[in-house]
């Protein structure tokens, strides 16, 4: 068989960090992680090939030598699925589709032939075992059951062009102990967390560290501390031991709950180890609201020293932030705005609330008849997929005032210097000024510094942190740099 993996294309969204790419001589930001491990569970003897629309186009002459075209999604990448689909379908070869679009929609695709749902260590082999067996293949293959992945392939790692991410990327767990009513893991992932072995993870570090990838590596897992104990004291010692023999490598990104701030020894083992940075979930400060979507390891906490714990620590905090709650008022605003300023989180992702299909949300809404359409799946373009209970304009007038309040330039670069006065960062492994950075300097100063609006607020934290914090004056000008994406996607560069 010759299979045709195609990734469909990111829209200009928070993350998909498309205007820092210009900075750094990047194409995207991470690979597809799903695509390339559902590759390593093919046939050995099938030929693939990879095209990731975020770093490539998608050639004809690629779709005439496919036998399949496998291809996996996100909601937000809609758009573009629906013109990979229209080529093949111009051009006559099957499609076979999976991935959390399809496992949740996959009904509103009947032009696609097969569909591998859910979780493709268990749904894969039935497929493939038809087709070995001479019989027909089913439309649909899905289950109810959650995959051990201890049985999980390595990636096939070696079909990307590595040089054109900004990080690579793994997966130790998935699965999530909490039960959020606004999000979709646990519906398509479970409760139990189900951890890779730690062998398999050194595995893939070891071939990654043989391709010559050296940087930044973003875990993938919804909440990396799901299993604490065996992440404590199975997994990162390994990893600790593994990086002081290779002389530090990588460094690592993470998403976790708020409660990691509750344990320094692992924050510490954390940071020992390379790990440098975690997406938390902050929602909101709020208690009614955190009450009303069961967000309750947020709950009883003074959340705002639960973060500089985390920046104290080592670690760099970024945050999500919703909202649109029921329970919300207009005092929310402010208080979002606040925090987010007092936290010195620079990357905040403040969304409307959304309800994605088959979450707890969805179908409390779904029986008060409140639903009005799907969710993007976009945090940035200001859509609501219901009627909520605060007047919708009140609510996004409310929702621009914290973007202009947290994203303006002034702002922006008054909070970076609020991190940078509560981040310690761990000078563990190697420090490197290598040519990407020199370059994301220098076009740095021309775009940010010379040409854009807000520049004098650029020169203003460059002169301060040479001042005041001049070993972390890298960790400044990436965040000028992310700052110039976001207020790209936010229209603040010209008028909201």
């Amino acid at each position: 068989m010759n299979v045709l993996l195609v990734y469909p294309q990111y829209p200009d969204s928070f993350w998909s960090f498309k205007h820092v790419m210009r900075f750094i001589a990047k194409k995207a930001t991470v690979p597809p992680l799903g695509l390339i491990t559902v590759s390593a569970m093919l046939p050995k003897n099938w030929h693939k090939k990879l095209v990731d629309l975020n770093v490539t186009t998608l050639q004809v002459k690629d779709i005439l030598w496919a036998d399949y075209v496998f291809i996996s999604a996100m909601y937000i990448q809609r758009e573009s699925v629906n013109k990979i689909i229209e080529l093949c379908l111009k051009y006559e070869v099957k499609i076979i589709a999976g991935g959390p679009l399809f496992t949740q929609e996959y009904e509103d695709y009947p032009q696609i032939s097969h569909f591998i749902l859910n979780e493709a260590e268990i749904t894969m082999p039935l497929f493939l075992n038809d087709l070995n067996a001479g019989k027909k293949p089913e439309k649909v293959y899905k289950t109810n059951d959650f995959a051990d992945i201890t049985k999980s392939p390595v990636p096939d790692y070696c079909l990307l062009s590595i040089k054109d991410y900004v990080t690579m990327n793994i997966q130790v767990s998935r699965g999530c102990p909490f039960s959020c009513d606004f999000c979709e893991i646990t519906s398509l992932l479970g409760h139990r967390v189900r951890m890779k072995n730690t062998s398999q993870i050194i595995e893939e570090l070891e071939i990654l560290y043989h391709l010559n990838w050296r940087g930044p590596i973003l875990i993938v897992d919804d909440n990396f501390i799901g299993n604490k104990y065996q992440v404590k004291n199975n997994l990162l010692p390994a990893m600790k031991k593994w990086m002081q023999n290779h002389k530090y490598p990588f460094t690592f990104n993470i998403q976790s709950s708020i409660n990691l701030a509750d344990d320094e020894k692992l924050m510490s083992l954390m940071t020992e180890t390379g790990f440098t940075s975690t997406f938390v979930g902050i929602e909101t400060p709020d208690e009614k609201s955190l009450q009303e979507c069961n967000k309750g390891q947020n709950k009883n906490r003074d959340l705002l020293e639960s973060v500089k714990k985390m920046q104290n620590s080592g670690l760099q905090v970024s945050g999500g932030f919703i909202v649109g709650f029921d329970s919300d008022t207009p005092t929310v605003f402010q208080k979002q705005i606040d925090f987010i300023q007092q936290s010195g989180i620079v990357s905040a992702m403040v969304g409307l609330l959304n309800a994605p299909k088959n979450t707890v949300l969805y179908k409390r809404l779904k029986a008060e008849n409140r639903l009005t359409s799907e969710s993007s799946g976009n945090n940035t373009d200001s859509s609501m997929n219901f009627v909520p209970v605060m007047n919708h304009q009140e609510l996004l007038d409310g929702y621009k005032k914290i973007i202009q309040n947290i994203y303006s330039a002034k702002p922006y670069y008054k909070r970076i210097r609020q991190f940078l006065l509560n981040y310690k960062k761990l000078h563990a492994g190697r420090q490197t000024r290598d040519f990407p950075f020199l370059l994301g300097f220098i076009k740095s100063v021309i775009i940010i510094g010379i040409v854009s609006k807000g520049r004098s607020e650029y020169w203003k934290l460059l002169i301060w942190t040479l001042f005041r914090r001049p070993a972390l004056i890298t960790d400044a000008l990436t965040f000028s740099v992310y700052g110039y994406h976001f207020r790209t996607i936010y229209g603040l560069n010209n008028k909201f």
